[in-house]
């Protein structure tokens, strides 16, 4: 059955855009929004030949260069001067999904018709999804106000016949992708440039893909601390109910929850211990992972309200005859939470590398680092160090970008919010949680051979039956950064049990 997302119709959810970048999709514009596009540019048609009085980027220049009135056979130059000029991005190439993810966000900013565009242009748009041309975007250069300029301006350079694709598997020069399938380069007409350039879609889409990764790396995480629980013989008792609802977080009741749901069955964790508490990292699994599990919840709720909005401008309401300058590109509430989803995060992994370090010291009748003979054999000594260098790099990515701010614009734009920088940072922590949490699951499954004949829980067996048909235990020393690459894919396809 083909897969459709329509732009414009209704309100997009991050379950929505997960799809959108698995599968292939049909994007179209609701009917709606058409109607809404062609009225806002009527409007503003009319508006720029009536005027008496200069309207911000649309009859002028931008930024500190407002003053600046152009003459109207000079706006479509304006337009595209704005577009090369500034196609600022730079470093390495944005994912494909990514960016596919900007042009989808993009041409809904733009359905509501208070951007002023023409219809063509968001067509263009849609189109480009469709026959799968994905321009060539650079991760750095963005303030994160006015919006997104540097990266969105590249991500347009193809619609008036500059800049470089992905097309048919191979990167391209844009005008030789659109001529050979057949798509038209636009004709930009006043405040065009403008609509396409400001606006958050860049952050937007960066969060976006953060928080579908969010959602795996919390449910592979909840696993793989219940097969390190049993490896180091844990207990039980701290995932109770009803210490968790006296308490009355959400997300501490719900990793409780799936906790207990994860060690059903399992005979070893209702053996009799001879331990009466276990270490915090441990026996505070709700409490840590579930306050990740509220900020990540809150973090999803502003993205969403974000990718459901207006965010460039000036904005035009043409019902109520008004042009208005304001700031709705202005990054601020992604920066801020982004930051926050970054210490979310990098604690998953700070509590994962102090389990793994557990189940090295030779306690509870593990042997030391795991392996039978240690003294000839290291065993798994190494991997966590690299487990602890990546918590400490993931430190370094809880640097609040949005507590920096630099002035641009010859002071016109004296505050900014960096939310692109807090935006990309998500990237490289989150790989480092799936290297981290490899290497947990590397040690769980170790530990746990220890403890046969024993049995854990239906899930917790299938997770291992299915890990040592791509990681096998070690006995003696073995060469072992192929060990930690293998888990690390091996963590990232795993189907762990939802929440």
């Amino acid at each position: 059955m083909e897969r459709k997302i329509i732009v414009g119709g209704a309100d997009l959810t991050i379950e929505q855009l997960e799809e959108f970048i698995l599968y292939p999709h049909v994007v179209e514009l609701a009917p709606e929004a058409i109607q809404k596009i062609e009225h806002c540019r009527e409007y503003l048609d009319r508006k720029v030949a009536t005027s008496d009085r200069p309207l911000y980027g649309i009859t002028t220049g931008f930024g500190s260069l407002c003053n600046r009135s152009i003459s109207s056979e000079d706006l479509t130059t304006l337009q595209e001067n704005l577009i090369k000029s500034h196609a600022c991005s730079t470093g390495k190439e944005v994912k494909k999904e990514i960016v596919r993810l900007m042009m989808l966000l993009k041409a809904h900013a733009l359905s509501f018709g208070h951007s002023g565009v023409q219809l063509c242009t968001v067509e263009w748009i849609v189109e480009m999804l469709n026959k799968d041309i994905t321009p060539v975007v650079f991760d750095r250069g963005s303030l994160g106000a006015s919006g997104d300029l540097a990266p969105l301006a590249n991500l347009f350079l193809p619609m008036i016949g500059y800049g470089e694709v992905f097309y048919k598997g191979a990167r391209v020069p844009a005008k030789e992708a659109l001529a050979e399938a057949g798509i038209a380069l636009v004709t930009l007409k006043s405040k065009e440039g403008l609509a396409l350039l400001n606006g958050t879609q860049f952050m937007s889409s960066h969060g976006v893909y953060a928080l579908i990764q969010a959602k795996k790396i919390l449910t592979m995480a909840t696993s793989i601390a219940a097969l390190s629980l049993e490896g180091f013989n844990g207990l039980d008792a701290p995932f109770t109910e009803e210490l968790h609802t006296i308490r009355n977080h959400k997300g501490q009741v719900e990793i409780a929850r799936h906790m207990r749901k994860i060690l059903e069955g399992s005979a070893h964790i209702r053996e009799p211990k001879p331990y009466v508490q276990d270490p915090y990292s441990f026996r505070c699994i709700p409490q840590v992972h579930g306050a990740s599990y509220d900020a990540i919840a809150h973090v999803r709720r502003v993205v969403e309200e974000e990718i459901n909005g207006v965010t460039d401008n000036p904005t035009i309401f043409p019902d109520q005859d008004m042009i208005l300058s304001g700031g709705n590109f202005h990054g601020q509430p992604l920066a801020i939470v982004y930051d926050f989803l970054a210490l979310a995060l990098a604690e998953l992994g700070n509590i994962s590398e102090r389990r793994v370090a557990q189940l090295i010291f030779g306690l509870r009748d593990l042997p030391e680092f795991l392996v039978a003979k240690p003294g000839l054999n290291s065993g798994f000594m190494i991997p966590q160090y690299a487990a602890a260098s990546m918590v400490s790099q993931n430190k370094m990515y809880c640097f609040n970008a949005a507590s920096d701010s630099i002035v641009s614009s010859n002071n016109q734009e004296d505050h900014v919010s960096m939310g692109a920088n807090a935006a990309t940072k998500l990237l490289p922590l989150i790989d480092n949680l799936y290297r981290i949490f490899g290497i947990e699951l590397m040690n769980a499954a170790q530990a746990f051979e220890f403890r046969r004949p024993a049995t854990t829980s239906p899930v917790l067996e299938a997770l291992l039956r299915e890990f040592r048909t791509i990681v096998p235990r070690v006995e003696d020393d073995v060469v072992m950064y192929q060990q930690i690459e293998d888990a690390y894919s091996f963590v990232q396809t795993y189907p762990f049990i939802a929440m």
